[in-house]
């Protein structure tokens, strides 16, 4: 059986998302939560579905190889980035080559980059006038939103369309293709 982590900063929605497609399968589990918000809903979404739910600080992250460590003894087959904020450190990246990956809300290239997630991607969309938006699952490297792409999915966007309209349109879209993409690249046949 395939092993996932996921890193979260928020809400945890598509953490949720993902973790219960996984519960239904027999390939795959999600065996770790971690946030480096100690008050972020993901954590409580983890503990409430029975998956190991930790928080860590900066120097945990960056400084002392802490969470390296705990990832390492984990030894995941994939490591799921779904809202987390912090840039990932290289030592993580090269300790586990091809198996960090991250969403991002809007078709990279554009809107991507340090500062561009959740309202603030989809707020820039909307003034900018984009006729359309969409999702960009892509490998993750040492630089925010650069990594290769994986999959992309895209949206219309309506006249009418709000930043909160855009949102729930891509929301829409994260919930429909995370769980099948992260699948696909575990090389996992979807059933």
């Amino acid at each position: 059986m395939k092993k996932i982590i996921i890193f979260a900063s928020g809400s945890g929605t598509n953490a949720e998302n993902i973790i219960k497609y996984f519960q239904n399968k027999k390939n795959a589990v999600v065996t770790h939560v971690f946030s480096n918000k100690l008050g972020a809903k993901v954590l409580k979404r983890a503990h409430d579905l029975k998956v190991k739910a930790l928080h860590f600080d900066r120097e945990s992250f960056y400084d002392t190889n802490e969470v390296l460590h705990i990832l390492k003894d984990a030894n995941p087959d994939l490591i799921v980035l779904a809202g987390f904020l912090w840039i990932f450190p290289k030592k993580i990246i090269d300790a586990f080559p091809d198996k960090v990956i991250n969403i991002h809300p809007a078709l990279l290239p554009k809107y991507g980059g340090k500062g561009m997630y959740g309202s603030r991607v989809h707020e820039a969309i909307i003034q900018n006038g984009e006729k359309e938006s969409g999702i960009t699952i892509h490998y993750v490297n040492e630089n925010y939103d650069e990594g290769a792409v994986i999959f992309q999915a895209k949206t219309e966007i309506k006249e009418s369309f709000t930043p909160e309209d855009l949102a729930k349109a891509i929301h829409n879209l994260e919930y429909k293709h995370f769980p099948p993409v992260i699948e696909k690249v575990l090389g996992l046949e979807s059933k």
